[in-house]
């Protein structure tokens, strides 16, 4: 009977191995098909965020009205968002809500500088020169550390300012208002890096879709008063476009990275930024006749080679800069 008891226990062990690797396989192919919807998700939201320019040359409100309508259409569907996110979680106490409400501050002079330029420049510049701030939370996140740049790093800061030398040379050469748009945009990615970073020391205390409530919350009235300054035309004849850039800019482009950063790295969803100058260039050629010379697609893939480098940097990254500080000051602060 022994021989029995060896045959039937190696059987019960192969039974579960089997099952052990079928349970394996079948976690592998889900986790696989996820990245994969995640992968299209991220493509998505690049593509919806690309068109916000188009979206704000044909609203007949102002550039920043425009601003204005893209955050209070979005708000109703944010707020449902953030509360079937919070699912019980308690609210964010009130200091994590005056620190987004900063960012929120941040946010409106971010979109308000970039919706100026995209009146004034070509799209394709207007994008690239708008996700400028990667480049500058990487040199912000370099002076924190207390580190020189590595030859990566080096490499993306020659590459940004040569590729926007050639940009902006190209800008004056067409037309001297185009060089300001570009100069508007890139104010606006300065706004940004700020907006960013305020909004980095709040991630762990609210979830994604709070913090864009709160943001849309605070800089809606900032750019009300802004368009109102400058005397834009703020009620629209026509609601579509506005309508188009609340919901591709505020609730799609931003719901899709926000579902897909959990699942890449910097590299990767840097890789995927690239599509929108790219989107946004090939509309501005269609709708606007903006052509794109030899010489223009060398800027640009100076600047886009540059956000790349810039985004795989770990000093990109505000939430790897606040633990590697804090554990410095620790290691400091338990030295004799």
């Amino acid at each position: 009977m022994t021989w029995l008891r060896l045959v039937l226990g190696y059987g019960s062990e192969m039974v579960n191995a089997t099952q052990q690797t079928r349970a394996g396989s079948q976690e592998s192919v889900a986790a696989s098909s996820s990245t994969s919807l995640a992968f299209a998700v991220l493509l998505i939201g690049n593509a919806t965020l690309a068109a916000g320019p188009w979206f704000v040359r044909m609203a007949d409100s102002g550039p920043v009205a425009a601003g204005f309508w893209r955050l209070l259409i979005a708000l109703p569907f944010l707020a449902l968002l953030a509360w079937r996110e919070r699912s019980g979680e308690p609210l964010p106490s009130r200091a994590i809500v005056w620190l987004v409400a900063a960012a929120g501050v941040f946010f409106a002079l971010d979109l308000a500088s970039w919706h100026v330029g995209i009146e004034r420049t070509r799209l394709g510049n207007a994008t690239l020169f708008g996700n400028s701030g990667s480049i500058l939370i990487m040199a912000w996140g370099l002076i924190l550390l207390k580190r020189w740049p590595s030859a990566k790093e080096c490499a993306a800061v020659v590459a940004a300012l040569g590729g926007a030398a050639i940009l902006l040379g190209r800008s004056l050469e067409i037309d001297p208002r185009y060089l300001t748009g570009d100069l508007f945009c890139i104010l606006a990615g300065l706004f940004y890096t700020f907006y960013i970073l305020f909004l980095q020391r709040a991630r762990a205390a609210a979830g994604n879709w709070m913090l864009l409530t709160i943001v849309s919350l605070a800089g809606a009235p900032i750019l009300l008063a802004i368009a109102l300054a400058l005397g834009e035309p703020v009620w629209p004849d026509d609601w579509w476009p506005n309508i188009g850039l609340a919901l591709s800019s505020q609730v799609i482009g931003q719901g899709c990275l926000v579902y897909a950063l959990r699942f890449f790295p910097p590299l990767v969803i840097g890789m995927a930024l690239l599509t929108q100058p790219a989107i946004a260039a090939a509309i501005g050629w269609f709708a606007f006749g903006e052509a794109i010379m030899p010489v223009d697609a060398l800027g640009m893939a100076l600047v886009g080679g540059a956000l790349l480098l810039a985004r795989s940097s770990k000093a990109a990254d505000p939430a790897r800069i606040v633990d590697e500080v804090v554990s410095d000051e620790d290691d400091e602060d338990r030295s004799p």
